[in-house]
């Protein structure tokens, strides 16, 4: 089955963070799934970059009202003219979440998709601990690989997705 998987993270240009969140993209379209992200800069058009180098579609849930404001690796774009309301769309869009660093907007999604229901895996990441055991929480992994392999299984419903890795 082929999963929808968000990647979120911050507009930033960071080498290591481009570098991480390129090789998510590519491990997401190793497996056949469909990257969604807000189709901006920094860990968005990293991740899409390295979906689409390797045969996967990428989808952009665009902040702007225009189809052209989108990076160049999209392989569908969606003008939503909601500025950062389009994290909600994101969320609901997907079956599981990889933030990739990022600020206060990937925390933001992170929140959204969590009460969702919605799995979330960190990778160099928000570490966030609700006041009371939430029903999911964040999984935090250490490589590309790691947060694939984590969001694939708790997108498939398998195994306990949500220790830390």
């Amino acid at each position: 089955m082929s999963f929808y998987i968000a990647v979120v993270g911050g507009t930033q240009d960071d080498p290591e963070t481009a570098r991480l969140a390129e090789a998510v993209g590519r491990e997401i379209a190793a497996r056949g799934g469909v990257l969604i992200c807000g189709g901006g800069a920094g860990v968005m058009r990293a991740a899409s970059r390295g979906a689409r180098e390797h045969g996967g579609v990428v989808l952009g849930i665009l902040p702007g009202g225009d189809r052209s404001g989108g990076n160049p690796y999209l392989s569908l774009a969606v003008a939503t003219g909601l500025g950062d309301a389009r994290n909600a769309i994101i969320a609901r869009t997907v079956d599981a979440m990889i933030a990739v660093g990022g600020g206060y907007g990937t925390l933001s999604e992170i929140a959204l998709a969590l009460k969702m229901d919605k799995p979330v895996v960190a990778l160099q990441s928000w570490k966030v601990e609700a006041p009371v055991q939430p029903h999911r929480r964040i999984a935090h992994c250490s490589t590309a690989e790691a947060a694939v392999e984590t969001a694939w299984q708790a997108a498939a419903g398998e195994g306990e997705a949500f220790v830390d890795n």
